[in-house]
């Protein structure tokens, strides 16, 4: 599959098989998120993959997503970028680290979920989310920023 391809298929996955997704295939989305260009190539972004019940009890338990069906994603990818990546700025052409990282953090994961979607895997870019109290959940450092998540895994053909 090519990337036209890879763009034509994409779609966001709200209902998923019980299929386990491989370490080996996650790691391969990671990878290609890591590819990605950034700005002074700052590399700021961050994932925290989720994959166990027990994390995923938990976020249950603190309310960390709207929509239900995140719960039940094979994977939960936390997308967190780091403001603090970048050492140059130009003054009166760059945006605020926070935006900047964020952008970078975008394109990231447009990689991957372009390779998610050519492994034969579905994604879902999740923005409901409460932002502060995942951090805390999770352990993730205060400065970052967690814009979103993406969920991963086999479409359930069913639904």
């Amino acid at each position: 599959m090519d990337v036209k391809e890879a763009i034509k298929r994409r779609y966001s996955v709200r209902a998923y098989s019980d299929k386990d997704v491989p370490r080996e295939l996650v790691n391969e989305l990671i990878e290609a998120a890591e590819l990605a260009p950034s700005g002074n190539n700052a590399k700021p972004w961050h994932f925290v993959v989720v994959r166990s019940e027990e994390q995923k009890k938990l976020l249950r338990e603190n309310g960390i997503f709207k929509q239900d069906f995140v719960y039940s994603a094979p994977v939960i990818i936390v997308c967190c970028a780091d403001p603090s990546a970048y050492t140059k700025n130009v003054s009166g052409f760059d945006d605020d680290n926070k935006t900047r990282a964020i952008r970078d953090l975008s394109i990231s994961s447009a990689f991957l979920v372009l390779r998610a979607t050519e492994l034969g895997l579905g994604t879902c870019y999740i923005g409901w989310v409460k932002k502060e109290k995942i951090k805390q959940v999770l352990e993730i450092e205060k400065g970052y920023a967690v814009p979103y998540v993406i969920t991963v895994g086999y479409a359930n053909k069913a639904s």
